[in-house]
């Protein structure tokens, strides 16, 4: 009888092509998706290697950091911006690459495309040059971010040279509190586990509340795996992820997706197998999470204060005195109350139908407070269009937001969407570092959508449960 394995086990073994004389790992990446940033570098060193795209059918691309989402017409107003974009075009067409362009109707953030496409499969590994690719690990993949070398290596010999991390799981039981979301579940972990937490690991996400929760519900968790550290996070795949996968443009068909199915299944981890750490959460313990630092660590309960430097360890002192300083709050503090300048819902952490439409169910009927600045940015064309076909957008707009193209926006401020001076920002979005919005003095507080909502009526950081009155049972 052979040993238990977890999925990254299986992945990792059925997808080394040989150890190295380092003890790194020569990896087979079954899919590889890229962007207009980090790949025009890539691209020219394979030109000044003389080497072409090994297997450009597994390499997908699409445009969404530096686009502009108040328009996408051409020319950019930035001419950089336009540089880049044709400058993908150009790679993609030479090489026969598949891109998924402004003008295809399946535009959008990189981690939504290859989802929404059926392009992200279980058990398989992918990888991108952008650090949120740990997404594509809610299907049961083993998926990470690369940098711009790495991403010439897997274009010209669709392998990479990694170290195989060990294994965390990662076990959240019992039920969600109404009004508690999947972003609060990875906020809260990320805070109890720290922001280096998981250097060196992969993440296997588990329990009744990963159980219950849809795919992009998983998708907003596994997000956000780097934001703990973590070289990549994962769900075992189940009958949630083969629904969700069934019919998708690049998803096996007839014969072919029953056979898929069965492998799928025996990729997931078996009972019994080995774990270098385990991690146990009472979901009851969690509450509606927002930052109040410069890192997604720096989180607390809506209901609790901002810490006193005296209240951490010695070691963590001198980042709890810069983040207080940068974000221009006082110890002892609530966040709760908390004035804000700006609401932006989107990124590739919060901007599926699913989140559009919960955050719906609470916007309609409200209105924007007049000092916000406030944008609806879905995730990818496709969002937008079923948006629109729900009437969703018209909540939006009649509740004083803007309604967005699609693309990253002002996760990363690559694009005209920026922060101003010291603005604060209730933010859907992944990453709340100094500058991360395009201002250096910018403030950034993570929350999940519905938060953000609430925020945006009210003008300052509130509590949605008591904003919109939840008392029902919301899903995770």
């Amino acid at each position: 009888m052979s040993q238990p394995q977890s999925l990254l086990e299986k992945v990792w073994h059925a997808h080394t092509v040989r150890i190295l004389p380092n003890g790194q790992t020569q990896l087979l990446i079954g899919t590889h998706l890229i962007h207009e940033v980090t790949s025009p570098q890539a691209f020219g060193m394979l030109r000044d290697l003389g080497l072409t795209v090994k297997y450009p059918h597994r390499t997908f691309a699409t445009v969404d950091h530096i686009v502009p989402t108040h328009t996408q017409a051409e020319p950019f107003d930035d001419p950089l911006a336009q540089e880049m974009i044709e400058e993908l075009r150009k790679n993609c067409a030479q090489y026969g690459i598949t891109l998924f362009d402004t003008n295809s109707g399946n535009q959008g953030i990189v981690h939504m495309v290859g989802p929404e496409q059926g392009i992200t499969q279980p058990g398989t590994t992918i990888a991108c040059g952008d650090s949120h690719t740990s997404t594509h690990g809610a299907f049961g993949a083993i998926a990470f971010g690369i940098g711009t070398t790495q991403v010439r290596d897997v274009l010209a010999t669709q392998t990479l040279a990694i170290s195989k991390p060990k294994l965390r799981r990662i076990e959240v039981n019992g039920q969600l509190s109404p009004g508690v979301y999947a972003k609060d579940v990875i906020l809260h972990i990320i805070r109890l586990l720290g922001v280096k937490g998981g250097i060196g690991y992969a993440y296997e996400y588990a329990g009744e509340v990963f159980k219950r929760m849809s795919l992009e519900e998983r998708m907003t968790v596994c997000n956000m795996s780097i934001e703990g550290g973590a070289r990549c996070g994962y769900v075992n795949p189940d009958e949630t992820t083969f629904a969700y996968l069934k019919g998708r443009p690049y998803a096996p068909k007839g014969k072919d997706w029953d056979e898929a199915v069965v492998q799928w299944k025996a990729v997931a981890s078996d009972p019994g197998c080995f774990y270098d750490d385990v991690v146990k959460i009472d979901a009851a313990d969690i509450a509606p999470t927002v930052t109040w630092g410069i890192n997604p660590g720096q989180a607390i309960f809506i209901d609790e204060v901002v810490p006193h430097p005296e209240e951490v360890p010695a070691s963590e002192r001198a980042g709890v005195i810069e983040a207080l300083e940068h974000m221009k709050l006082t110890p002892g503090a609530p966040i709760k109350g908390t004035k804000i300048d700006v609401a932006f819902f989107g990124s590739c952490t919060n901007a599926r139908l699913s989140d559009f439409i919960e955050a719906a169910r609470y916007l309609q009927g409200h209105q924007v407070a007049p000092h916000v600045k406030a944008i609806a940015v879905p995730g990818s064309q496709l969002v937008k269009y079923q948006c629109e076909e729900l009437g969703i957008d018209r909540v939006f707009k009649e509740a004083g937001f803007e309604w967005r193209e699609a693309g990253c926006s002002m996760c990363l401020a690559m694009n005209p969407d920026k922060l101003r001076g010291d603005q604060l920002c209730a933010s859907s979005s992944n990453r709340n570092f100094k500058g991360r919005q395009g201002s250096p003095t910018g403030r950034t507080v993570l929350m999940s959508p519905v938060m953000v909502m609430a925020a945006a009526i009210t003008g300052v950081i509130s509590d949605a449960r008591e904003v919109f009155g939840v008392t029902a049972a919301v899903s995770a």
